[in-house]
Formats: C-alpha cells, structure tokens, sequence
C-alpha cells in the first residue's frame, strides 16, 4: 500500500522527530509511522538507540539506516541536556535538507519544535500529540518551583518561545491531533484547525484474553514512562490506604523514581520489600506488560491532563479496567461506570474511593475490549494513508 501511495505522489517522504532517546507513546506512534512508510528517510536531532531498553533491537533493525541526525550528535553530554538543547532545536531542525521531499510528516511531541524547519516546496503535516505543556501551563515532568532563579529566567525564555512556536505552527499545512483534547489545544494556542487520528493501539488477537475469569492474584497497576505529569504518588498513596498491592512498572525519568520510592517507603534501588504494598518492576517487554494487564484488577491512570493516554486503552483491550483522573485524553478512552471508573479530584482519596467503586461493580472484560477496538493500529494505518492520499 506504502508504494502505491508513493508512486501515485511522484516524490518522496520524509519523517521527522524530536529527537529518539527514550521510547513512550509518542516513539511507539513514530514507529507505526516508519512502518507505513518503509522507504521515508527519518530525521531527528539527536538518535541515542541504546536507552531503548527491550526495544533496541527491533527498533535499531528498522530505523538505523534510515536515520539522519543533527549537529546534535557533535555535542559532548547531549543526551543528558535534552532540556536545555530545546532552545537550539530549531536551528537543528532548519539545518536539514528538505529539498528532495514532496511530504514531510513531523511528529510533535511537545518538547522541541520540529515545524521549524525548511520545508522547500514539500508540503508538511504535523502530527501533534501536544502543543509544548512547559509553555502552556499544563503539568510536565519537572518541577521549576523548586529552583526560583532558573524558574524565573524560564519565563522569561517561555515568553519568547511561545511566539516562536505560534510562528512555526503556522508553516504547517495539516495537523493531525491525537485527540480532541489536543485538537483544542491546537486550536487555542495556534489558532489552528486539526483533524483528529487516534494514536495506534496493538491490540491482542481476539479471544486471546478475556482477563477477568483468569485472574490469580489480586493486585494493581500503574505505570509506562515515571515522570511527575503521571502522578503515580496519588495511585501509590490510594493503594497503601487500602491496603491492596500496587506493581508500577516503566523506566525512571527525571529522577522521579526516586521521589516515588521514598512516598512508597521502599529502600533505594530496592524493588519491593516485606509487609510493603508496593512494587516496582522496572522497564518491562511488551509481553510482560501483556501479562500484567491480563492479570490485574485494573490499571490506576492518575495522569493531570494526559494528552491521549495510549496506556489506558492498552489497559482495555486485555479486558482490564481503568480507574482514572477525569481529565484531557482519558475522558474519550474510559467509559466511566461500563469500562472503569473516573476520579474528580486528583487526591489520593478521590482515587482511593474510585477503587473502592470498582470492586464494587461487575465490569466485563468484553466491554473493555470491545472499547479498545476502535483505536487498533489498523484504524491508524487507514486513516493515514487516506489523508496522505488526499494531501
């Protein structure tokens, strides 16, 4: 399908992202895309493949040759300064030649600005999972209060950098929101329309899983990326008030591990203890993860204004149920008493009262399920190559 969509256009594809040195749910979405477009080149400011974890390999076999890099590569340290270099990113960006390209998709995942660059006469679509959170006051995963001189001079730069990326926004000519709740970001702050395209969820083979008649031991879940936006103190906190267990699984990100494991009362470095009720597994395959969403009670999603959520739907379509923060991307994933259950107060009481509610209710496997289906990779896949066919 890639080479008719290719040779019906004449030209060639480039993709784009921020940078690749971690993989979330903005890489996965980014690897769907490599897939529908095998032949497309792939520029990034900075490539670092091995914190990748479980994925390396994979994703080494199928981007490695394709990749192109910034000046990025040439800076000493660079992966540990991914925060700060947000303010060369434009410059690395531009720095790449377009000029051969009749289509460039740029994957945004909020942290640089990859719309800045020159796009020659190729038309560019950007596929949006959020405007910049540090510079709309949406929670990110760090904590500037904390340092009130450089949190005073970032407000300074953010003044700037929002002008810059309204600007940059404005050189593309087709958004593409992962959610209606980023759609009216895109809308507030660009002054933008989008059409909105679900990120791509793998969905197990049908029957392969209807978790709730096999479930073993009674325990929760939470996890994917542990970075302070997550907030998985509030479901920590909500399990140890209960006293049902709690396994987070996911890689550390920004030191936040750490701060998780103190609110746990767990030793450093160690994973679980006695008479605890929590438990961190560290990054797990996607096997594992499957095993764990067959085998939980439901997974706690206490995410502040998530953009989509990917998790929670990969949560559904094992047949468990999500107890979740009612607010962004989770509103359009969770059927609130049918499918899980939605929080108002993102507290860990509130939480812990929500759980409360689901064991209380009879929710079926099937219905979550059923849910998941409407964001599966195939939906993805059609509904990018018809817009790329029409653009």
């Amino acid at each position: 399908m890639l080479n008719e969509t290719k040779s019906a256009s004449g030209g060639r594809i480039a993709l784009v992202h921020d940078y690749l040195k971690e993989y979330g749910g903005a890489e996965a979405v980014f690897e769907t895309l490599s897939d529908i477009f095998p032949d497309a080149d792939i520029f990034t400011t900075l490539y670092c493949p091995r914190f990748f974890g479980p994925h390396r390999q994979r994703l080494e076999k199928k981007w490695g040759s394709r990749i192109h890099q910034s000046f990025f590569k040439f800076i000493p340290f660079a992966h540990k300064i991914i925060s700060p270099l947000r303010l060369l990113s434009p410059m690395a960006f531009r720095s790449f030649d377009f000029s051969k390209y009749d289509l460039i998709i740029t994957s945004a995942t909020g942290a640089y600005f990859p719309n800045a660059l020159n796009k020659k006469s190729a038309r560019l679509i950007c596929y949006c999972h959020t405007p910049p959170r540090y510079l709309y006051g949406l929670p990110t995963a760090r904590d500037l209060k904390k340092y009130p001189i450089f949190n005073f001079f970032a407000k300074i730069a953010n003044h700037f950098l929002r002008l810059f990326d309204f600007t940059y926004a404005q050189n593309v000519d087709q958004f593409i929101a992962n959610s209606e709740t980023t759609a009216a970001r895109i809308q507030k702050y660009y002054r933008r329309d989008s059409v909105v395209i679900n990120p791509p969820i793998d969905l197990p083979k049908v029957g392969a899983t209807l978790a709730g008649a096999q479930k073993g031991e009674h325990f929760y879940l939470t996890g994917g990326r542990l970075a302070r936006a997550k907030r998985y103190d509030i479901a920590i906190e909500a399990c140890n008030q209960l006293k049902v267990p709690l396994k987070i699984f996911g890689r550390d990100f920004a030191g936040f591990e750490s701060e998780l494991r103190k609110i746990a009362g767990l030793p450093a470095g160690a994973s679980a203890k006695a008479g605890s009720y929590i438990e961190f597994l560290g990054e797990v395959t996607q096997l594992e993860k499957a095993k764990l969403f067959s085998e939980a009670s439901a997974y706690l999603f206490c995410s502040d204004n998530e953009d989509f959520g990917m998790v929670s739907v990969e949560a559904q379509s094992f047949g468990c149920p999500v107890v979740g923060y009612k607010s962004g991307g989770i509103i359009e994933t969770v059927i609130d008493g049918k499918t899980g259950i939605l929080f108002d107060e993102l507290t860990p009481k509130s939480c812990a009262n929500a759980i409360t509610k689901l064991e209380k209710l009879n929710i079926k496997s099937t219905d979550c399920i059923d849910n998941a289906s409407q964001f599966s990779s195939e939906i993805f896949v059609k509904k990018i190559k018809s817009l790329v066919s029409k653009i």
